[in-house]
């Protein structure tokens, strides 16, 4: 007997689902993946004030708890620091240092735009006269183009923004301060969310991870861009520059958004000096000066440092800081790094997301389970 070289439909049902159906099922899947991600997409850019704040109440948590156990472990003589104590000392710290903070960078801003609009006037010739090497109608060119930029506007809508500056500071100090008083708890209810005792000490290892690389992250960074600030406020007080202050303060802020930060730093430097002084040659020795600074602290010292505490391709980094830039602005540059450590780490311990780890580590090994061993168990986010 012959048998026909095509299988019956009665063959198909028994053997396995019909092709058909199972592409359809994965379009659907597909579908419902974009949708979802643009409906979380959508409530970040809507809620980016709020989720900013809370993102940045959750990082200055994590820089604290740890401080806040060794200080309730200390003795005085018989007695022990008691933990409510510690957690009130810490939050009248970060509070009364976030308000300082603000209070400086607001006043600095307000110094370097009340001078900018004092040099606007001079501005585009002094722009041009940059590009007066290559020849006159490029020079034309460029002042003609610099002139036409509203200056005063955009200088409006920057002071308006850094006006939400101390509101979203003292809504900062509040989410720290109610996650203080839910931190005791944080054990107890994740074994409860969780149903599961080991499931549960293993994700608090994981957060504890996350918690220790970004910590080490922004300690590290904290003091390279001290470092970097004061010295370009020596370079520009050598100089005579009026916002040699400021310029400092600048960087030091700046260089927390990796890459670009210290360029826009380096750039704005030298576009100060030569709006200030109008001369080439102290303009070419301010912006050489300041790039082996820039180059020095954080293409050799801040990578000596890091060590492989960070672990992240380069490339990714810049793909995130886009991403979190498009969506929250310059906030979401700063906590670029934060967010995509995290997200590396918990990758990598999702097999699923595995790859997406791989692709956002440096070497393609992304943290694994063993290394989640070395810290203690009864560390967690909230410890």
């Amino acid at each position: 007997m012959n048998q026909s070289p095509h299988r019956p439909p009665v063959a198909r049902r028994l053997t396995g689902a019909d092709p058909k159906k199972s592409q359809m099922q994965r379009v659907q899947t597909g579908a419902l993946v974009i949708i979802a991600f643009a409906v979380v997409l959508f409530l970040l850019v809507q809620a980016r004030f709020l989720l900013i704040s809370l993102a940045t109440a959750i990082v200055l948590f994590s820089l604290t708890s740890d401080a806040i156990n060794f200080i309730a472990r200390q003795r005085i003589g018989p007695f022990r620091i008691p933990n409510f104590l510690a957690t009130i000392t810490a939050l009248l710290l970060i509070s009364a240092g976030m308000l300082t903070l603000t209070s400086i960078i607001l006043s600095q801003l307000n110094t370097v735009l009340t001078t900018t609009l004092s040099y606007a006037e001079s501005l585009p010739g002094a722009v041009a006269a940059m590009f007066a090497w290559i020849g006159e109608d490029v020079e034309k060119s460029v002042f003609d183009t610099v002139s036409s930029i509203n200056v005063g506007s955009y200088l409006s809508t920057a002071a308006g923004q850094a006006g939400n500056l101390m509101s979203a500071t003292v809504l900062v100090i509040l989410f720290v301060g109610f996650l203080f008083a839910e931190r005791i708890w944080f054990s107890t209810k994740l074994v409860n969310f969780i149903g599961d005792e080991e499931q549960a000490k293993r994700v608090g290892r994981i957060m504890a991870t996350i918690i220790h690389r970004v910590n080490y992250y922004l300690l590290v960074k904290s003091g390279v861009s001290a470092v970097t600030g004061v010295m370009v406020w020596v370079v520009a007080g050598v100089f005579q520059l009026e916002l040699a202050a400021a310029l400092g303060i600048l960087t030091f802020v700046l260089n927390y958004i990796p890459n670009i930060g210290s360029i826009v730093a380096t750039v704005l430097v030298a576009l100060v000096t030569f709006v200030q002084i109008g001369e080439p040659g102290p303009t070419a020795a301010i912006f050489v000066t300041v790039g082996i600074i820039q180059f020095v602290n954080g293409s050799v010292i801040d990578p000596m440092l890091m060590g492989r505490a960070l672990r992240l391709s380069s490339f990714g980094i810049i793909i995130n800081l886009a991403f979190w830039g498009a969506v929250w602005g310059v906030p979401g540059m700063f906590l670029s790094v934060p967010i995509m450590v995290a997200m590396m780490i918990i990758c990598s311990q999702v097999p699923e997301l595995r790859p997406i780890a791989i692709l956002l580590s440096r070497e393609g090994l992304p943290e694994q389970d063993e290394n989640n061993s070395n810290i203690p168990e009864n560390q967690d986010s909230a410890a």
